[in-house]
C-alpha cells in the first residue's frame, strides 16, 4: 500500500506517548458527547461571542448575551475546556477561543462536514454494526424505505437534504476550475457526465466551452431535478437528460452520439467494486480511440495532508450505514485496478486540485 508523504509520516509509526494515547483514547469513548457539546458551542453562538472579546468572557456575561443559563453555558465550557475549544484564565474566571476553537468555528470545510454528520449521519450510525454485518445500509431506515439515499435524495427532510448537497457540492466546487482546464485541453464537443446529478458540473461546461453539448445520466428522478435546476440558465440548451438506473448491469450507456469525454466525478465512490468494473465496462464499450474517460475522486492515499485523509476514511462509514452499505472513499491503486479490469488503462493522473481531488485520465487499451 502506497501512501503520499505525509500519511505515511502519521500512519506508519506510533506518535503518541502512553499517557497521550491514553487520553486519546477516553476522547475516543466520549465521542458523541464531544461532538453534541462543540456542535452547540457554535449552535448557540458561544465561540463566536469569545472570538469577537479580546479580554474574554465569565460565565455570567456568556449567559446573558446568549439568553441561556449559567448552568447550560457552565457545562458546555467545561467541557469545551476538556475537549480543547476553549481556554479559561484562573484568576479572573475568562475563557477565550483556543485555536481549536477558531477552527471549528471559521474554517469552511470543518462547518460543513459538522452539519453532514449532523444532519444526515449522526442518528443512522447508531445501526453502524448492523450494517457492517449485513451489507446493507441499515441506518437509512431512519429517513425511508429506499435501497440507497440516492432513490430518496429528493424526499430526504429539507434541513437533511441541504446538507447533504451543501457536503457534496463543497468539495467538488473547489475543483471545478482546475478540472475544467484538463477536460477542455484537448477538444471536446460532446461530453457524458455520468452521475451528474443536479447539472452543476454541465452548466458550468456550457459556460467555459460554447461549443460543448453535456449529456446528463442519471436516475430517473435526479434528471428531472437537474432540469429544474439548469432550467433558465446560459447554455441550457446544450444540456440534455439520460435517466437510467446505473446499479442495473443490463442498462447500457446512451450511443445516439459519439462521445469525446466522459466525465464521471465524486460518483464511483458511490458503489462497490463489482458495480464500478460493471460501470466501467459499459463505459468502455461505448468509447473510442479517441474517447478519454476522466474520474475525479478524493482518493484518501493521494492528500497532502493528514487532515483530509482522516475526513475522507472517516466518510467511508457514511457510505455503509447511510448510503449504500458497500462503498467507500477508495484507495487509487484499488481504483486503478477497477479500471484496469474493465479493459481501460490510466494514461495520467492529475493531483491536488482544490481540497485533494485527483483526476484519473483512462482510454481504451489496446486489446479492448
Amino acid at each position: 500500500m502506497k501512501l503520499f508523504p505525509a500519511l505515511e509520516k502519521a500512519y506508519t509509526r506510533e506518535p503518541l506517548t502512553a499517557r497521550e494515547a491514553q487520553r486519546q483514547a477516553q476522547f475516543i469513548a466520549f465521542g458523541p458527547i464531544v461532538f453534541q457539546v462543540s456542535r452547540l458551542m457554535v449552535r448557540f453562538g458561544i465561540l463566536e461571542l469569545l472570538r469577537e472579546r479580546d479580554g474574554g468572557m465569565t460565565i455570567g456575561e456568556i449567559a446573558a448575551e446568549t439568553k441561556l443559563s449559567d448552568y447550560a453555558v457552565r457545562v458546555l465550557l467545561e467541557a469545551s475546556l476538556s475537549i480543547g475549544t476553549v481556554l479559561v484564565d484562573p484568576a479572573s474566571e475568562r475563557f477565550t477561543l483556543s485555536k481549536t476553537g477558531w477552527f471549528l468555528l471559521t474554517d469552511a470545510s470543518t462547518r460543513v462536514n459538522m452539519d453532514f454528520n449532523h444532519d444526515v449521519n449522526y442518528e443512522g450510525l447508531f445501526r453502524l454494526e448492523e450494517s457492517l454485518r449485513e451489507g446493507r445500509p441499515a441506518g437509512l431506515e431512519h429517513f425511508g424505505p429506499w435501497p440507497t439515499v440516492y432513490e430518496g435524495l429528493s424526499q430526504l427532510p429539507e434541513q437533511v437534504r441541504r446538507s447533504w448537497f451543501a457536503f457534496d457540492h463543497f468539495y467538488s466546487d473547489h475543483s471545478f476550475d482546475e478540472a475544467l482546464r484538463v477536460i477542455f485541453s484537448q477538444p471536446v464537443g460532446q461530453l457524458l457526465d455520468v452521475g451528474g446529478n443536479t447539472g452543476r458540473w454541465a452548466l458550468r461546461c456550457v459556460a467555459y466551452n460554447p461549443q460543448v453539448e453535456v449529456t446528463v445520466m442519471d436516475l430517473p428522478q435526479q434528471v428531472a431535478m437537474m432540469r429544474s435546476q439548469t432550467a433558465g440558465h446560459e447554455g441550457a440548451g446544450r444540456i440534455r437528460g439520460y435517466g437510467c438506473n446505473l446499479l442495473d448491469a443490463e442498462e447500457p450507456f446512451p450511443t445516439d452520439r459519439r462521445y469525446d469525454a466522459i466525465w464521471m466525478s465524486q460518483f464511483l465512490d458511490c458503489f462497490g467494486e463489482e458495480e464500478i468494473r460493471s460501470i466501467l465496462g459499459r463505459a468502455a464499450r461505448i468509447m473510442t480511440d479517441q474517447t478519454r474517460l476522466y474520474i475525479m475522486e478524493t482518493f484518501w492515499d493521494r492528500q497532502k495532508f493528514e487532515s483530509a485523509a482522516f475526513c475522507l476514511t472517516l466518510t467511508s462509514l457514511y457510505f455503509t450505514a447511510i448510503a449504500n452499505g458497500n462503498s467507500r472513499m477508495y484507495h487509487s491503486e484499488t481504483m486503478q485496478r477497477l479500471v484496469e479490469e474493465s479493459g481501460l488503462e490510466v494514461e495520467a493522473v492529475h493531483d491536488f486540485l482544490g481540497w485533494g481531488h485527483s483526476i484519473m485520465v483512462c482510454r481504451k487499451t489496446d486489446k479492448h
